[in-house]
């Protein structure tokens, strides 16, 4: 890989860690698979790291970067289209539709900001083929967190309702510049072609009151919510909120 044509000092404000390891990034390049005719949006491209071996295998390349030197740097690079803005606010379905073809996304996500950016995508969940993200390795254990383990929680329902969620590669804190103090991963997120038909904003209401008192049984928290809402039917209160099943939030949100 090339050597930057000048030196860039991270931000710590954008939370900016540069991934310098060559046998990880190829690894992540292979996990994600790019093939030409593909749109393919990088969020966060930062120094290129992922977008240069991403461009050896792809003509074209949308990147999304809130830094305008860094915006700046990518533009003179072939292949690429810049979006110079903070992901919260790019409309995802409109990149869609402007080539006609759902979109591949990928990045290695500012730590800071990781969570809202995942809960910005899932609205565009339906425009996307897949996703393939480097996160704090914390973040990608909740996503992908089964019901009962500890690090089940309202990110591990809110996106599994959505989302095949799969961890398949950890990055250790050495592969970065400067080097994060919490190791990362790489996290493969393939939407439902069929998702359950439910109101998602109904969803993530229930699933934040269910745990908002994860310690205590589910009728300190959810029964109430549910007794607010003058729900009849039956659903077992005398669990934590860990142990529900994806499947039975959404069953509930259903009914509701």
């Amino acid at each position: 890989m090339s050597a930057a044509p000048a030196a860039h000092r991270a931000r710590k404000r954008f939370g900016q860690h540069f991934l310098t390891d060559g046998a990880i990034i190829g690894a992540i390049i292979d996990a994600i698979d790019p093939h030409e005719g593909e749109l393919v949006v990088e969020i966060g491209p930062g120094l290129g790291a992922m977008t240069l071996p991403l461009l050896e295998r792809i003509p074209q390349l949308t990147v999304i970067e809130l830094d305008r030197d860094l915006a700046a740097r990518l533009r003179q690079r072939k292949g690429l289209t810049v979006i110079e803005s903070d992901v919260l606010k790019v409309d995802f379905a409109v990149l869609a539709a402007e080539r006609g073809q759902k979109l591949r996304v990928v990045g290695n996500l500012p730590y800071n900001i990781s969570t809202p950016i995942l809960f910005h995508l899932l609205g565009f969940v339906d425009h996307v083929v897949d996703q393939h993200f480097m996160l704090q390795k914390e973040v990608v254990d909740r996503m992908a967190a089964a019901p009962g383990n500890k690090d089940y929680g309202r990110l591990s329902v809110m996106l599994q309702w959505r989302y095949q969620v799969e961890s398949v590669l950890d990055v250790p804190p050495e592969a970065f510049d400067p080097p994060p103090r919490v190791d990362s991963a790489v996290v493969r997120m393939q939407p439902f072609a069929e998702p359950p038909a439910l109101d998602a904003a109904l969803l993530g209401e229930m699933v934040a009151s269910a745990f908002s008192q994860r310690r205590k049984l589910l009728r300190h928290s959810l029964g109430k919510w549910l007794e607010a809402r003058g729900f009849s039917g039956h659903f077992d209160l005398q669990r934590r909120a860990e142990e529900v099943p994806v499947s039975e939030y959404v069953a509930l949100a259903q009914a509701l």
